[in-house]
């Protein structure tokens, strides 16, 4: 079985501390945005709650289409948008691929909006 091939996450926290503490930088501002924008879709944050509510964290893409309600092109479309910001990774198998959510970036732009 191939191994994933994780991509690279975009710390957010690593540039920034929570937006409650110190005013951000022009340039932080413009990463934390970038992820931001990447979960400011219906169809996005569907997929991430999918991922994550699903048994083994673990969704193959042609489970996606129907709960969805749309096209497997805008699907795909989604997925990328979600893998290119890091929030999620894609195995292959076979003609499959199966999508998971990389540990731990929901809770750094969770960490960016706290008041501690």
């Amino acid at each position: 079985m191939p191994v994933a091939e994780l991509l690279p996450v975009r710390d957010v926290t690593a540039c920034c501390a929570p937006i409650t503490r110190a005013p951000l930088s022009e340039d932080d501002a413009e990463t934390v945005a970038r992820s931001l924008k990447a979960l400011a879709d219906p169809a996005r944050l569907r997929i991430v709650s999918i991922v994550a509510a699903h048994d083994d964290q673990e969704v193959c893409v042609c489970d996606f289409q129907e709960p969805l309600g749309l096209a497997q092109p805008t699907v795909s479309h989604h997925l990328k948008v979600l893998m290119d910001a890091g929030f999620l990774t894609r195995s292959k198998r076979g003609s499959w691929a199966y999508y998971r959510l990389v540990p731990g970036s929901l809770d750094a732009i969770a960490g960016l909006l706290t008041t501690v």
